[in-house]
């Protein structure tokens, strides 16, 4: 069974027993992203390291050549 056929399935029993539809598939895609992002960030803070910026921070100090040497 597809996602597509089991929604529309859900969706029938949902309104045959007058409970509220349900979402449709992929509706809170970009919210549940979004929530990641902050969790890590706020991870990040309570750990001690930056919150924005680790990537690049770590690519720079890869790239950079060492003057020490």
């Amino acid at each position: 069974m597809s996602i597509t056929q089991q929604y529309l399935l859900d969706t029938y029993r949902a309104h045959r027993l007058g409970e509220p539809p349900v979402p449709a598939p992929g509706a809170n895609d970009w919210q549940v992203v979004r929530e990641l992002r902050e969790y890590r960030r706020f991870s990040a803070v309570v750990a001690g390291r930056p919150a924005r910026g680790r990537i690049r921070l770590a690519l720079r100090r890869w790239l950079r050549p060492h003057s020490s040497c």
